[in-house]
């Protein structure tokens, strides 16, 4: 198993590219950021300060989208990523939630998503790709190292084009019988479509947090199932509730509200309604025992990476605990 860590694009970026560096040096295998230009700062000019000042880790967006970022900008920038920093880039997007609905705009349609995750992935790694009717080639990227696509997505037709365009599968949560099922819309596509299903590996994404004390474990991660149930939400309104897993939707009943002025942030008012089973399921919490235990469980289902959200207090400590502690017996 790999692991990588996700860090807010919070100034100043001097920080940003410490917390990366320390990461690096525990043995996380990957580094990411937001792509949420109105809530925090531009993650890109951050993912490229940190591959100018780091060795070995690999670097992307959790998640970019081809609504805010226009696809050829998006390819062209990931590939000029892959110049300063080769074979540590990876494309990770989705159709958009926090970076589309602070300026107005829902998530991206699925058909124009898939035709733009397949054009940047084409684009990115130096194929010619045709756009608007107008054939395109970034020449100085045909002898870069590929960079991998990894789509997220929870509904059926997300999951889809994750199956048909992408190398990876992001799934936002921990809990083993969603991404099961996740898993499963996604690799029928890749079947349907010709590709190998079992090539496609899937990235879990979550908090995790290290503590004796789970109470406070739990109120420090209310706010991911709560960011979770945004895109829960948005399927509610296109599927029937019997076409997806009673596991993703049931905790949604609570549900009051949602304030993307504290999105992804801890302690933030919105999670409140977030009940301690779904925490322990959608997030890994507990004892260094604990998250070895659970992080076994995932790996046992398949799953080849997972990228922690750690967003605030003692990072340094808990990447420290992470590489002394987890990564070794986990990485191998």
């Amino acid at each position: 198993m790999q692991f990588g860590v996700t860090i807010l694009p919070d100034p100043p970026c001097s920080r940003f590219v410490e917390l990366v560096k320390a990461a690096e040096a525990s043995g996380y295998h990957w580094a990411y950021t937001y792509d949420s230009h109105i809530l925090w700062q531009d993650g890109s000019a951050f993912l490229a300060a940190a591959a100018a000042q780091t060795d070995r880790i690999g670097l992307g967006f959790c998640v970019t989208n081809p609504g805010t970022r226009e696809p050829t900008v998006t390819a062209s920038f990931h590939a000029t990523l892959n110049s300063m920093a080769p074979g540590r880039v990876v494309v990770m997007i989705g159709r958009g939630d926090s970076a589309r609905r602070t300026i107005g705009l829902e998530p991206v349609k699925v058909r124009e998503f898939e035709a733009a995750t397949e054009l940047i992935r084409e684009l990115a790694n130096g194929r010619t790709a045709d756009w608007n009717g107008k054939q395109i080639t970034l020449e100085w990227a045909k002898d870069l190292p590929e960079i991998p696509v990894w789509v997220a997505g929870y509904g059926p037709r997300a999951l889809a084009v994750a199956g048909r365009q992408g190398t990876g599968v992001v799934i936002q949560l921990a809990d083993v019988d969603i991404i099961d099922w996740i898993m499963g819309q996604a690799r029928a596509a890749a079947e349907e479509a010709g590709r190998d299903p079992s090539l496609l590996e899937p990235i879990v994404c979550a908090p995790a947090v290290i503590s004796d004390d789970l109470a406070a474990a739990r109120e420090a991660s209310r706010w991911f199932p709560a960011m979770v149930s945004n895109h829960v939400v948005d399927l509610l309104k296109r599927y029937d509730q019997s076409l997806l897993p009673p596991s993703l939707t049931g905790y949604l009943e609570r549900r009051e509200f949602y304030d993307y002025s504290e999105h992804s942030r801890t302690g933030a008012k919105h999670g409140a309604f977030v009940d301690d089973e779904t925490c322990d399921r959608f997030c890994i919490l507990g004892t260094i025992e604990d998250h070895i235990a659970k992080l076994r469980d995932l790996e046992a289902h398949g799953v080849k990476q997972f990228n922690m959200y750690l967003m605030t207090g003692a990072q340094e400590d808990h990447f420290r605990a992470y590489g002394e502690h987890i990564i070794p017996v986990l990485a191998g």
